[in-house]
């Protein structure tokens, strides 16, 4: 049994992270890297992938984001994925990472490109984008100024200019530098692999 887990959200300026854990009951047709396909066929497959698999989204705060940084945010994330599809199915589970790194997890394998080769992974990937993205959506009404809705919170030069005109909203990842600003970075990371 395989689970495929990947993510969405490791690059925006704003909004949080989503990684998704996906292992198939019934198989699901059309899936590919959540980024080579439309809007419309990712929300299109979304329900047939949830109806279909047991599965676990795991979102990840811009607060969090800045308090504990992307890698323990992902780590944790996968984590708490695979201890959670864990209970809910019997037998042996394999779990695979789309990427170059396993984040220290000694159970957890991973490839570079499995979004788009591997199933269950394109399955994670869909369903990590589609949640953050309406996420996004919902969230865009109350930080009208920033357009949430249009570039889901990556830093788009329009983005960058919102943020020159009205600075950070508690949406945004204050640890997250930029040079547009001529924002220093604060600090190295602690790389967890």
């Amino acid at each position: 049994m395989l689970c495929g887990i990947d993510e969405a959200g490791r690059g925006p300026i704003a909004g949080p992270l989503s990684v998704a854990g996906v292992i198939f009951i019934n198989e699901v047709k059309e899936l590919n890297d959540s980024k080579k396909l439309s809007e419309k066929k990712r929300e299109e497959l979304f329900p047939k992938i949830k109806e279909n698999c047991h599965y676990h989204i795991v979102f990840k705060s811009a607060k969090e984001i800045d308090q504990k940084g992307i890698s323990t945010c992902l780590k944790e994330s996968i984590i708490e994925i695979m201890n959670t599809l864990k209970n809910k199915c019997d037998g042996n589970i394999d779990f695979l990472m789309d990427g170059n790194t396993s984040f220290g997890i000694n159970t957890l394998q991973h490839k570079i490109k499995a979004d788009a080769t591997i199933k269950e992974v394109s399955a994670a990937s869909i369903l990590a984008k589609v949640s953050r993205d309406r996420y996004m959506n919902e969230i865009a009404p109350n930080y009208k100024e920033y357009d949430f809705d249009k570039h889901k919170g990556y830093g788009t030069k329009s983005h960058v200019e919102a943020i020159k005109k009205y600075g950070r909203s508690d949406e945004h990842r204050v640890s997250f530098r930029l040079k547009a600003l001529g924002e220093e970075k604060i600090g190295v990371q602690k790389n967890l692999f």
